[in-house]
């Protein structure tokens, strides 16, 4: 069974595979293919285009022809998503489109709901206004004043600090349209779609942290909710990340044994 690892927002490819990539194979085995694309206008690819290149749809088209191809000649045997924030989203468009065959998926801090710029993702607009405006230095000045960053800061100060590297990605400036447009995007209509997915019977993991407000504990239990699947809860990543990131793994790695 071949395995996806989707990235979040600003992120790119090494992330999911640096947290996964060696839960995977040890579960599964070494020669697991395990596929993690970078979206558009994210790491190391160099596609940006226009608004509408960035609606989920569009995005989670893109990246399941990557994996088709990369799987291959195991493009027909189901797949294991595993997405974190908007790769999270990403999974959920691609399975509800029927875009993969899938078996498996793993949804982790997930952040975008039924509604196009949801509170929790209010801040990434600013960043990219910001970025067009001042570039990546003076635009991250500016921005640690607003009270977009504070709302976080105050509440995460991990959560604050995945904003700010926002500025400090590669090409952040040039790529800024992904942070005004991707948010603008529902990860599904109403819950029932998610319903869906259980009752076609793909089986699902939701995994959130508290006190997280980019990523809210409120939109991983309906996730968990609408799914009928139980919400593995894990530290906050301001109590420690090691601890978070263990108990990330752990439960994906329960979670793949079966």
């Amino acid at each position: 069974m071949p395995t996806l690892l989707l990235h979040g927002l600003g992120s790119d490819r090494r992330t999911p595979l640096e947290l996964f990539a060696p839960v995977v194979q040890d579960v599964s085995g070494a020669d697991e293919r395990i596929v993690a694309p970078d979206v558009r206008a994210h790491g190391a690819s160099e596609l940006i285009g226009a608004a509408d290149r960035f609606t989920l749809d569009a995005l989670a088209a893109e990246v399941a022809a990557e994996a088709r191809d990369e799987a291959e000649p195991a493009e027909s045997a189901p797949f294991t998503i595993i997405g974190i924030s908007m790769g999270a989203a990403l999974a959920v468009r691609i399975a509800l489109a029927g875009l993969l065959p899938v078996e498996r998926l793993v949804l982790v801090r997930p952040s975008f709901t039924d509604r196009p710029l949801p509170d929790n993702l209010m801040a990434f607009p600013v960043i990219a206004e910001l970025l067009r405006r001042y570039g990546p230095y003076q635009g991250m000045r500016f921005f640690r004043r607003t009270g977009a960053f504070q709302k976080v800061d105050t509440v995460s100060h991990a959560g604050g600090v995945g904003l700010l590297h926002q500025f400090r990605v590669h090409e952040a400036t040039a790529r800024a349209i992904r942070l005004t447009e991707i948010p603008r995007n529902r990860a599904f209509r109403v819950d029932a779609e998610l319903g869906a997915l259980t009752a076609a019977g793909v089986e699902s993991l939701v995994i959130a942290a508290p006190r997280d407000p980019v990523h809210p504990l409120a939109v991983a239990e309906r996730w968990a909710g609408a799914l009928g699947v139980p919400l593995e809860r894990v530290p906050a990543r301001d109590d420690g990340q090691a601890a978070h990131t263990d108990a990330v793994r752990a439960a994906v790695a329960s979670f793949l044994r079966g």
